[in-house]
C-alpha cells in the first residue's frame, strides 16, 4: 500500500513537471512569436513610414506642379474646353535686330473627342501694334522682348482662342526628335542650295522623295529660297507636319515615348510636365488617321514685302468658326 502511494505521488509529480515544462515551452513559443511579430511589425512599420515619406515627397511635388500650373495658366475660354491647343515656337538665334526670335509660330489644336488635328501657321512677320498704339512690331521678333507668356497673350488676342500648353523648340531638339522617330519621309519639290557662313548654315538638298534625318529636316524647314520666300517656307512647314504626323501614326510611337519624353523634358522649354505625359499618351492613342488640316493665318504681305504679314481679322473669324465648330456650340449653350 505504501509502495502504491509512493508511485501515485511520483506520477503526480511527473505530470506536474510535464505540465510545467509544457507551460514554459508554450511561454517560450509565445515570446518567440511575439518577437518575430515585433521584428516583422517593426520592418513593416519602417516600410510604411518610408512609403509614407515617398508619398509625401511626390504629393508635395504634385502640389508644387499644380501651383505652377495655376500661376502660369492664362485665362481660358470655356468655349475651347473640347480642344487642346498647343502653341509651338521654333526659336532661332539672330534676326534683323539680334537676339532670339521665334522663327516658327504654330498653333496645334487637337479635338479631344475625334482626335483630329488642326494646324494654324502664323507667319513670323505678322504685325502687332506696339505699346505706343502706333508702331508695328513683327510677331516673331517680339519673343526676345516679351518671352513665352507675351507670345501666348499675343496669339490669344490675335486668334481669340485659348492656349492650353506651349513648347519652345530649338534646332537641336528638333534634330533629336526626328532622329528618335526614325526620320520622316518628305518629297522635296525643288533642289535647295543655300550657304550662310555667318550663321554656319549650309543647305544642299536634292529634289525628290527621301527619308530625312533630323539634320536634313531642320535644313529643309529653315530654307527660305524660291520665289515665295517666307510664304513658301510656311507651306513647306505644313507639308512636313503632315509627313511627320503620318510617321507618328505608322511607327510604334508609344514604344518611343520614353525617348521622346526625355527630349521633351531635357531639351524643350514647355509647360508640359511629367504629370501630363500620361494624358499625352492617351492623346497619342486617340489621334485621328486623317491628316492634319493646315491653314496659314489669313492676310496678305504689306506693300509686296513678304517679310511683313498683315492679318485679315474678318477672314480669321470665318476660318476659326470652321476650325472650331464646338466652340461656337459651347458659346451658344452659355447664352441659353
Amino acid at each position: 500500500m505504501t509502495k502504491q502511494k509512493s508511485r501515485t505521488r511520483d506520477n503526480i509529480r511527473a505530470k506536474r513537471r510535464k505540465r510545467l515544462l509544457r507551460a514554459i515551452l508554450g511561454l517560450f513559443k509565445l515570446m518567440l512569436l511575439l518577437a518575430v511579430l515585433g521584428v516583422v511589425g517593426w520592418a513593416s512599420w519602417h516600410e510604411l513610414l518610408r512609403g509614407a515619406a515617398v508619398y509625401r515627397e511626390y504629393h508635395a511635388k504634385y502640389e508644387d506642379y499644380r501651383e505652377r500650373r495655376d500661376a502660369e495658366r492664362v485665362p481660358l475660354d470655356e468655349r475651347f474646353e473640347s480642344y487642346m491647343n498647343i502653341l509651338v515656337l521654333g526659336v532661332d538665334k539672330g534676326g534683323d535686330f539680334g537676339g532670339s526670335h521665334a522663327d516658327t509660330i504654330l498653333l496645334l489644336s487637337l479635338d479631344n473627342a475625334s482626335g483630329k488635328v488642326r494646324v494654324i501657321s502664323i507667319p513670323r512677320g505678322t504685325v502687332m501694334t506696339a505699346a505706343d498704339g502706333v508702331t508695328w512690331e513683327r510677331l516673331g521678333e517680339k519673343y526676345s522682348e516679351v518671352g513665352v507668356s507675351g507670345m501666348i497673350d499675343a496669339v490669344r488676342k490675335l486668334l481669340d482662342v485659348s492656349v492650353h500648353y506651349y513648347a519652345v523648340v530649338n534646332t537641336q531638339a528638333l534634330v533629336d526628335f526626328i532622329d528618335a522617330m526614325g526620320g520622316v519621309d518628305v518629297y522635296v519639290e525643288m533642289r535647295m542650295d543655300y550657304d550662310d557662313p555667318e550663321l554656319g548654315l549650309s543647305i544642299h538638298i536634292p529634289q525628290g522623295f527621301q527619308r530625312m534625318d533630323g539634320d536634313t529636316a531642320q535644313k529643309y524647314l529653315r530654307y527660305r529660297g524660291g520665289e515665295l520666300g517666307d510664304f513658301g517656307r510656311v507651306q513647306r512647314q505644313q507639308r512636313f507636319l503632315k509627313a511627320l504626323y503620318e510617321r507618328i501614326l505608322t511607327v510604334d510611337t508609344l514604344g518611343r515615348l520614353p525617348a521622346l519624353t526625355k527630349i521633351l523634358q531635357e531639351q524643350v522649354d514647355t509647360s508640359v510636365e511629367v504629370w501630363d505625359t500620361a494624358h499625352l499618351a492617351e492623346v497619342l492613342k486617340g489621334l485621328s488617321k486623317e491628316e492634319p488640316e493646315t491653314i496659314t493665318l489669313p492676310g496678305h504681305p504689306y506693300a509686296g514685302d513678304e517679310k511683313v504679314w498683315i492679318a485679315d481679322k474678318e477672314q480669321i473669324k470665318g476660318k476659326l468658326r470652321n476650325l472650331f465648330p464646338k466652340a461656337e456650340e459651347n458659346a451658344a449653350e452659355e447664352k441659353k
